[in-house]
């Protein structure tokens, strides 16, 4: 019975071994194998498809992010930075916008501390494909 039991340990150990060497060359990129990439912006992408209109009133800065594209832009994080006369940064303060329809604009508003100057800057969205919505009207 001992050599059954210590049998069965030895294969199970063996496969365990087995399998883990599979999922290792599971992980490793083949040569000509797909691999997927994020989107990289630059400034002047970013310039390209959304402008920023904003002010100060009170304690809050305020504005509309347009959107100059055919595509829905969601998700998006706005930077706002508070400067110093000498134009360094001081503050950081970061709020989202939930939609920002094709060729339209969407409105912001963030509670941000006191400086002299702002800077409001787009950080980050998502593309959003507006097809399956367009057949949920159907």
């Amino acid at each position: 019975m001992r050599r059954v039991i210590a049998s069965m340990r030895i294969a199970t150990a063996g496969a365990a071994v087995l399998l883990s060497g599979a999922l290792a060359c599971a992980s490793v990129v083949l040569p000509g194998a797909p691999v997927r990439a994020a989107e990289t912006y630059t400034r002047e992408t970013l310039d390209r498809y959304f402008r920023l209109e904003w002010s100060k009133l009170g304690r809050s800065v305020n504005g509309y992010v347009y959107n100059s594209s055919n595509r829905r832009a969601a998700h998006m994080q706005l930077l706002v930075e508070g400067l110093d006369a000498a134009g360094t940064v001081v503050t950081k303060t970061m709020t989202w916008v939930r939609d920002v329809p094709p060729n339209n604009r969407a409105f912001f508003e963030v509670a941000v501390p006191n400086a002299p100057s702002y800077r409001v800057s787009v950080l980050s969205f998502d593309w959003v494909d507006d097809r399956l919505d367009r057949r949920k009207a159907w």
